[in-house]
């Protein structure tokens, strides 16, 4: 179950695919994009060593329980045995960025394994990018359950 609290963090990505395909993902700069992407694959595929280079060492979540958690304990959740995750679409896409910054957000349903039990949420998020050393991370997500979903 730890899992899927961290799972709202997923809010933070976006599936590459779709990301790429609307004209506001299109405007975005491309090391961004690369790096919206990457974070996308870094969730699905659980990969611990993308997420703590796109994740910054001061990252917050916000999760959809209304819980604080950190960049460990997101690299944690998304890395633990019988977790896994579909791959998802981003609705309702709202993309605002400058230079330094931006932030990314929609209404996603997620669905996979947390701890080897199946879970299924729908969640509205917003994640914060910043440009720090020369990459783009993401520094902080707020996550909330939609109603109904």
């Amino acid at each position: 179950m730890k899992t899927v609290l961290a799972l709202a963090a997923l809010a933070v990505a976006f599936h590459a695919r779709d990301a790429r395909a609307t004209s506001a993902h299109a405007m975005l700069p491309p090391a961004l994009a690369q790096a919206v992407a990457a974070f996308d694959r870094a969730q699905m595929d659980g990969d611990g060593g993308a997420l703590g280079r796109l994740l910054a060492d001061d990252y917050v979540l916000f999760n959809s329980r209304g819980l604080v958690e950190d960049k460990a304990a997101f690299i944690r959740d998304y890395t633990a045995p019988g977790s896994s995750m579909k791959p998802f679409t981003v609705e309702q896409e709202l993309v605002r960025h400058w230079p330094g910054g931006a932030v990314l957000g929609g209404v996603v349903t997620l669905q996979g394994t947390s701890e080897g039990k199946p879970y299924k949420v729908r969640l509205r998020f917003a994640d914060i990018w910043a440009k720090r050393g020369g990459r783009w991370q993401v520094i902080f997500t707020q996550a909330t359950r939609v109603p109904g979903g």
